[in-house]
């Protein structure tokens, strides 16, 4: 069964606009991708917020932890300040407002901007080992209180944190992550291995790192009642791959090229 791959924005259109700002995620409804993939962590009231790193320094361009500032402090701080921007970037889409779409939003407010188109969420939590039990509670709250349980695929490193999901509501769809270890790439990351762990936690997907995108390993892993999802690939040429191979999506960071490739008549 050869289908053609969903194709997902990483945090956003982040090639276009700053990562997992309202702007990105903005840019890949525009570009007609079918969803996004973006991070949440913790902020210091147990909020969950809208960021990769722990640190703001990356981003934020500032020496501050996230889990140091409360989220009202948080959802003040412009994150696209470090941002190359490219040339067709979004600052024509808002107008005035473009700081505004560059702060550092909430779970919540994602959810509300894509309220009202049918966009796929892939959600991933960011957090130490002991952070993992509450960022899945709030995460799952923030699900439920927005009604977007049947939206919302929730992934992670964390295997724990993927069980706690699965423990509040059973009904939360969770991917299991996997990337190369680079002291190791090849023994460390055996196929039944990476199953075993996700079936373990109750993932319903496995989330894999292109390099881990073999033809053997997603036929055993689809045989067992997983779907795929590939990270991050931004050559129109795995839309092929990922079609012969039954891949649920891609993600990219610059879904519009994927999607034009994808939808050429063939």
């Amino acid at each position: 069964m050869n289908l053609k791959p969903l194709i997902l924005g990483h945090r956003g259109a982040s090639a276009l606009a700053p990562e997992n700002t309202l702007a990105a995620f903005s840019r890949a409804i525009r570009d007609g991708a079918d969803g996004i993939e973006f991070d949440v962590r913790l902020s210091r009231d147990k909020v969950p917020v809208v960021i990769h790193d722990a640190s703001l320094k990356r981003t934020g361009l500032m020496d501050r932890l996230v889990s140091d500032l409360t989220a009202a402090e948080l959802q003040k701080i412009d994150v696209g300040r470090s941002f190359a921007r490219a040339p067709d970037g979004d600052d024509a889409l808002f107008g005035d407002d473009v700081s505004a779409h560059n702060r550092l939003p909430l779970l919540a407010e994602v959810f509300e901007l894509y309220r009202a188109n049918e966009g796929l969420l892939y959600v991933e939590m960011k957090c130490e080992p002991t952070e993992g039990v509450a960022l899945a509670t709030e995460v799952v709250r923030v699900i439920h209180e927005s009604e977007f349980s049947h939206r919302v695929v929730v992934e992670s490193f964390d295997f724990g944190a993927i069980a706690e999901v699965k423990r509040i509501d059973a009904n939360v769809r969770t991917a299991a992550l996997f990337e190369p270890k680079i002291s190791n790439p090849i023994s460390a990351l055996r196929p039944l291995t990476m199953i075993n762990l996700a079936r373990e936690c109750g993932a319903d997907e496995l989330a894999l790192h292109h390099l881990l995108a073999r033809a053997s390993f997603i036929e055993k892993a689809q045989a067992q009642g997983f779907e795929v999802v590939v990270w991050t690939v931004d050559d129109p040429k795995w839309v092929t791959r990922a079609a012969s191979m039954s891949i649920k999506a891609l993600i990219a960071n610059n879904p519009a090229p994927m999607i034009q490739y994808r939808n050429q008549p063939r």
